[in-house]
């Protein structure tokens, strides 16, 4: 379960309370304030706070004041014109802080993004829960041949059964162990700090994520996409959904020019030129390495 009752409660208590307020209020993100969405077997992700919205993307722009006079259409017109012309910094006025609750791996996987405020639950100070990462059968896959660092495919049946005894019987053991360590019990206890080490990848931590929109585009274009591990890409999927509620005009102009787009070399481009003037273009008369034509013919020729 990601969340126990008591910390349902408290999120109840804190969407209870309403403010007066003369900042920017975007009526999609309020619905997703302090509720909790889950994530995997344990993990969650919730909005603890936010900063502007479409508008002020606009207004950052514009450097105007206020709302002004220009309509909706006006401003999705300007934030797609943004989002074309790769003008970042517009983007960069809204912020929001997340609460994540995810497997360790994930998050050495998430932290390569350098570009957020993160603050994590401290395992020196606090007890780690009992809660591990125990993948569903249908994510257990073989080492892909053809990519390093990807999966292939599904391991049988009986493979999957064996491995995850294997998972579970490792994590269960290894916190039996962390606990007697710690423990101090008629005896001196392990200092949690050193007693943490023993803990598998697998088992849950906690943090505080903020970050700016134009930073939290960018990780999601890479940890949505389809080749994205999977136990990041379900967490970024859900803050996919959260951000289109957050800030809609801006999230439509993301998925257009970023997630369905494509980037275009120069050699690209001019096979491009060249194909639809009719000419019978190929990997050796492109200009382009075996892998670029592979990924121009996948990407854009289809």
């Amino acid at each position: 379960m990601p969340i126990t009752a008591d910390q349902q409660a408290e999120i109840d208590a804190l969407r209870a309370q309403t403010r007066p307020t003369l900042r920017a209020v975007s009526d999609g993100m309020e619905a997703h304030l302090y509720r909790a969405h889950p994530v995997l077997d344990h993990g969650f992700v919730r909005v603890i706070d936010y900063m502007g919205d479409d508008a002020a993307i606009c207004q950052a722009a514009r450097v105007s004041y206020g709302r002004g006079t220009k309509t909706v259409q006006n401003d999705e017109g300007l934030i797609r014109y943004l989002m074309r012309h790769w003008h970042s910094t517009p983007f960069e006025m809204c912020e929001v802080k997340l609460h994540v609750k995810l497997p360790v791996f994930v998050a050495r996987q998430w932290i390569r993004h350098r570009t957020a405020n993160v603050n994590e639950y401290s395992a020196r100070y606090s007890i780690l829960d009992r809660e591990f990462y125990i993948p569903e059968p249908s994510q257990l896959a073989a080492q892909s041949v053809v990519n390093n660092q990807g999966r292939g495919a599904a391991l049988t049946p009986e493979e999957s059964a064996r491995v995850l005894e294997i998972l579970k019987g490792d994590a269960a053991r290894t916190y039996d162990h962390y606990e007697e360590m710690i423990s101090d019990d008629g005896k001196q206890g392990l200092a949690r700090e050193l007693a943490r080490m023993n803990l598998p990848a697998n088992i849950y931590t906690q943090w505080y994520w903020k970050v700016d929109l134009h930073n939290l585009f960018h990780f999601l274009r890479l940890r949505a996409d389809a080749h994205a591990q999977y136990e990041i890409r379900v967490y970024a999927e859900e803050i996919c959904k959260v951000v289109a509620d957050w800030v809609p005009a801006a999230y439509a102009a993301f998925e257009d020019y970023r997630m369905g787009g494509v980037t275009l070399s120069s050699k690209a481009v001019e096979c491009v030129r060249r194909m639809i003037k009719g000419e019978q273009v190929t990997q050796e008369t492109s200009g382009m390495s075996k892998g670029e034509w592979r990924e121009f013919m996948d990407g854009v020729v289809g």
